[in-house]
């Protein structure tokens, strides 16, 4: 057993264990949610001031309560539309209030250049989630692109552990806004695909009353 494949069976044991102890106490998944967005909001305070580590350290604790909102739900039978509708706009909310934690702390020590770019980021995050909200209206799916949610939050982690933001900042500057272009090309595509196995089926369905 490799070291990896180790500390992801102690990690799951853990979060099994965390799942568990919540469901017992019969706490509303979306109570879950809602915490995790005020850890979030004290890891922006954390970077407005420039105590980067610390805000890396709470942005951890704050992804605790992001894993176990849904498996709490499935375990207490409190599945709903609703939720899944609630934890979205939450997570929405978390990734902007760290962003502006970074806004206020470049803005503090006078780097425009930093607080355009965080802008950018700022930008793209919200369009990587919005390309396929949209694009789920009208293709089945569309979960293409590396720089979802989950990556970005792991070099947001990086970036504050390490003191080393700038650099994440541009690689989920660049990446995301890849990711947005990819997902734009993907449903032109998958639209297309469809529209014409519509105009096929129309097609044949034309010939078939013709004949007869």
């Amino acid at each position: 057993m490799t070291y990896t494949r180790a500390i992801g069976i102690g990690s799951n044991k853990i979060i099994r264990l965390i799942v568990r102890a919540l469901a017992l106490s019969k706490i509303n998944p979306n109570v879950l949610t809602f915490l995790g967005l005020l850890i979030n909001i004290a890891a922006a305070t954390f970077l407005a001031i420039g105590s980067f580590r610390i805000a890396g350290c709470v942005i951890i604790f704050a992804g605790l309560f992001d894993m176990v909102d849904g498996r709490v739900a499935r375990a207490t039978n409190q599945v709903t539309r609703f939720g899944g509708f609630f934890d979205s706009v939450l997570d929405r909310y978390s990734d902007l209030g760290l962003l502006m934690g970074l806004l206020v702390y470049y803005g503090t020590i006078n780097r425009p250049f930093y607080v355009v770019l965080t802008a950018i980021v700022m930008t793209a995050s919200v369009m990587i989630s919005y390309t396929r909200t949209r694009a789920e209206n009208i293709v089945p799916t569309c979960k293409v692109g590396f720089m979802e949610r989950p990556e970005r939050i792991v070099l947001f982690i990086i970036g504050a552990l390490f003191d080393r933001m700038a650099p994440v900042l541009w690689v989920i500057a660049v990446l995301g806004n890849i990711t947005v272009i990819h997902r734009m090309i993907f449903t032109y595509q998958e639209a297309k695909r469809l529209e014409d196995a519509q105009l096929r089926t129309r097609s044949v369905a034309a010939s078939n009353s013709q004949s007869v």
